[in-house]
C-alpha cells in the first residue's frame, strides 16, 4: 500500500458570487473569506494491486493519528502482510510508532529516498481526490471536510482500477498495404 497525508485542509467560507452584468460581464467582488481556526489532515492508503483507497481524517499530523491510521489499513486488510510504501516523515519514524509496529509485524515500512514523491503513487490518487472532494468548494469545518472525504473516497473506490508505476507503453501502429517498391 502506499500511504501519505494531504493537508492541512482548511475549512473557508466565501461570500456568493455576485452574478452577471446586463451586458454579460463578471461584477467584481470584493476577495473577502474566513478562514476556519481549525486544520484537517487527510490520511490516505492505496492499495496498488485493485486500486482501494482507505482514508481517514484527523485534526493534526502527529505518531498518534498516524498508527490509527495504520491500524485502519491493518482492519482493512484482514490477510497477509502489509508493505506500506511512504516517506520519512517524523511521525513515520518515531519511537513510539516504532513501538507500536512491534506489536504489528505484519504492517512493513517501505521508505521512499528524499526527493522521489513520485515513487508514492498515493500522491497520484491525491491529485483525483482533491478534484472529487475539494475543488471549487467551500467548507465551514473539519465535519463537512470529513463527510466529503468519505463520499469522494467511496464514488473513487466504485470505479477502482490497479495502479501501475510508469506510463503505459505507446500502442504499436499497424501499417496497411504498404508495399515496397523498386525503382528502375
Amino acid at each position: 500500500m502506499c500511504a501519505d497525508e494531504l493537508g492541512p485542509v482548511i475549512p473557508r467560507t466565501f461570500p456568493p458570487a455576485p452574478g452577471w452584468s446586463p451586458d454579460g460581464h463578471r461584477i467584481k467582488a470584493d476577495l473577502d473569506y474566513s478562514r476556519g481556526p481549525e486544520k484537517t489532515w487527510v490520511y490516505g492508503g492505496l492499495r496498488i494491486a485493485d486500486g482501494h483507497e482507505v482514508t481517514m481524517t484527523a485534526r493534526s499530523r502527529n505518531s498518534a493519528f498516524y498508527q490509527r491510521f495504520l491500524q485502519l489499513l491493518e482492519d482493512t486488510n484482514p490477510t497477509g502482510d502489509i508493505y506500506v510504501v511512504t516517506d520519512n516523515l517524523s511521525s513515520h519514524n518515531s519511537l513510539s510508532t516504532r513501538t507500536w509496529l512491534e506489536g504489528h509485524p505484519r504492517i512493513r515500512h517501505v521508505f521512499i529516498p528524499v526527493g522521489a514523491c513520485w515513487l508514492n503513487l498515493q500522491e497520484g490518487w491525491w491529485r483525483i481526490f482533491r478534484k472529487a472532494a475539494l475543488a471549487g468548494r467551500s467548507y465551514s469545518g473539519p465535519d463537512e471536510i470529513a463527510q466529503a472525504t468519505r463520499i469522494a473516497t467511496a464514488q473513487l473506490n466504485a470505479r477502482a482500477r490497479p495502479w501501475i508505476w510508469g506510463r503505459p507503453a505507446p500502442p504499436i501502429r499497424q501499417t496497411i498495404g504498404v508495399r515496397a517498391v523498386s525503382f528502375p
